[in-house]
């Protein structure tokens, strides 16, 4: 799969959850959807292409990098 789609589509959701007033809870949220509603596949590309520092990676809204971050082992 391609990272920059899948930097994109983690960006939209961040976007969405970023609204959120309370921090923590947008962290929960965007975590939680790249669990439920992306395929194991797309998480692992997603979170190798993290590690390893693709370039694609750089546009990765913050928020998303921190709940990533934050909730990898559930991701992985």
């Amino acid at each position: 799969m391609d990272i920059a789609k899948l930097v994109r589509m983690a960006n939209q959701i961040g976007t969405f959850f970023q609204a959120m007033p309370d921090h923590a809870e947008a962290l929960e949220g965007i975590a939680l959807h790249l669990q439920k509603f992306w395929e194991p596949r797309m998480r692992r590309e997603f979170l190798g292409a993290l590690e390893a520092g693709h370039a694609d990676t750089e546009a990765l809204l913050p928020i998303v990098r921190e709940a990533v971050q934050r909730r990898r082992a559930a991701l992985e």
